[in-house]
This record gives C-alpha cells, sequence and structure tokens, in this order.
C-alpha cells in the first residue's frame, strides 16, 4: 500500500490536546502502512516574528519570507514545531525522525517570485532516506524548510511540500485544516471539486485567503499523481481509520480528466 503523506498546519499546531489526539490515531495507522507527516507553522513562526518586532506580510494566502527573517523562521519551523511534533509522536511509539525538505537531498527548491522573498518552489528529487526510514517502521516529520542550488535557505509553502513529498513516494495526500472541507456558493461543504469549479469560487470570492493557495496545491497534487486528494479537518481524527476502506473524507480534489 503506498504511503499517507499528511500535511498539518493551522491551529492544532497550538492544541497539544488535538495532536495527542491524532498521533494516537497515526499510531494505529501505521500499523497498516507508511505514513508521513509533513508540516507548516504559520502560528508559531507569527510569534517568533512579532517577538524580534517584526511584522508578516502575506500576499494571495503566501507569506513573504524577508531573508531577515529566514533565521526566525527556520528556527520556528525546523527547531521549535519540527522538536514538539516529533516528542509527541514518540510519545505514541512511532519513531519519528524530524527532517528538513533537503535533507538526503529530498526536494530540491528553485526561487519563487521575488515578491515573497526567501521562498522556494519544491521538486521531488531523491527518494532513498524518506524510502529507508518507511521500511525501518519510523515516522518521518518533515518541516516546510528547503535551499537552493546555493545553498540558501528558503521558506515553501507547507501545501506544496505536501505535494512535492507525495510526489516523491507515490503517496495518497490528505491536508488536514481548521474546517472539514471546502466550501461551496452556499456555504456547504462540498464532497468533491473538479479544478474548473474551483476557479469560479475563487472568482466569486467564495474561496479566499489560505484556502486558495491549498486548493491551487492539492489540484497541482491531483493533477500531478492522477489522483484525488482529501481536503479535511483534524478535529475528528477517528475518521483517518475509515481510509483503507475506502471512504470519502472532506472535500475529494479531483484531478483534470
Amino acid at each position: 500500500m503506498n504511503p499517507l503523506v499528511i500535511k498539518i498546519g493551522g491551529a492544532i499546531m497550538e492544541n497539544a490536546v488535538a495532536l495527542d489526539n491524532l498521533f494516537a490515531v497515526l499510531a494505529q495507522l501505521q500499523q497498516q502502512r507508511g505514513v508521513i507527516i509533513v508540516h507548516g507553522g504559520g502560528c508559531v513562526v507569527d510569534q517568533h516574528l512579532n517577538q524580534a518586532g517584526f511584522t508578516s506580510e502575506k500576499v494571495n494566502g503566501l507569506r513573504v519570507s524577508a531573508k531577515s527573517h529566514m533565521p526566525l523562521i527556520t528556527g520556528a519551523l525546523a527547531g521549535t514545531v519540527n522538536k514538539q511534533l516529533v516528542a509527541q509522536a514518540n510519545a505514541k511509539q512511532m519513531n519519528a525522525v524530524g527532517l528538513a525538505l533537503h535533507d538526503g537531498n529530498m526536494i530540491h527548491c528553485s526561487p519563487a517570485a521575488a515578491e515573497l522573498g526567501q521562498v522556494g518552489l519544491p521538486t521531488a528529487a531523491n527518494g532513498q532516506l524518506v524510502e529507508l526510514l518507511l521500511q525501518l517502521k519510523m515516522l518521518p516529520v518533515i518541516c516546510s524548510i528547503g535551499q537552493l542550488n546555493d545553498g540558501q535557505l528558503v521558506n515553501v509553502n507547507a501545501d506544496d511540500a505536501a505535494v512535492a513529498i507525495s510526489d516523491l513516494v507515490a503517496g495518497e495526500l490528505l491536508l488536514l485544516t481548521d474546517v472539514a472541507g471546502v466550501k461551496g456558493a452556499n456555504g456547504e461543504y462540498l464532497s468533491s471539486l473538479t479544478q474548473a469549479d474551483a476557479e469560479q469560487l475563487i472568482s466569486a470570492g467564495i474561496i479566499a485567503g489560505g484556502m486558495i493557495a491549498k486548493v491551487n496545491a492539492a489540484f497541482a497534487a491531483a493533477n500531478r499523481l492522477r489522483r484525488s486528494i482529501a481536503v479535511t479537518s483534524w478535529k475528528v481524527p477517528e475518521q483517518l481509520l475509515t481510509l483503507h476502506k475506502g471512504q470519502l473524507l472532506g472535500t475529494r480534489i479531483e484531478p483534470n480528466e
């Protein structure tokens, strides 16, 4: 069975009880298949920047990562958040290993738009390290920090990072968010979404803010992997146990035909 790549972020990063509940479920899932965690941690990044007197900026829901911010961003994501997640996973005996995108040359990054600052666009490169960890029944916990070819560290949108890791291991991608899925025009959660319908909802302002980047990343993954991608909430982690039964979770992002 292909590995399950789970991207986590948002409010769960500051909710120790929710994380504990999630890892309790993931420990059960790990008995059935390989599991990989990819994470961001924008709320923790904001705290670190604010404490240092910096302000956070976003363009179309994407963080602007100024060069002067990168030591703090790297410390927050590869340090504080990553090591806390590893600790909580290991408390459930999951044999977690904390990684960044460029460890083992897993992911190569190219520069994103200059207006975003030190931000990279990730591409799958070398899967040997993560495949070895999965063979050893370990849990890779991968933060969204990468590097350019010249060695510069870059911040990577965590949704894009999860797409690249899914591509790397031919995994099933699940984007865990603060909401139960993508909402339609009447405020209802959609069971499935095509790219054409998503573009209409974005134009109408119904899909907005950070959800635009999340939906676009999900379509990129679905089209690259040629299968649907689930966007759902972390608030009821027990539902993840139904994945191996083929049951639908949240909103299924459908690849183009």
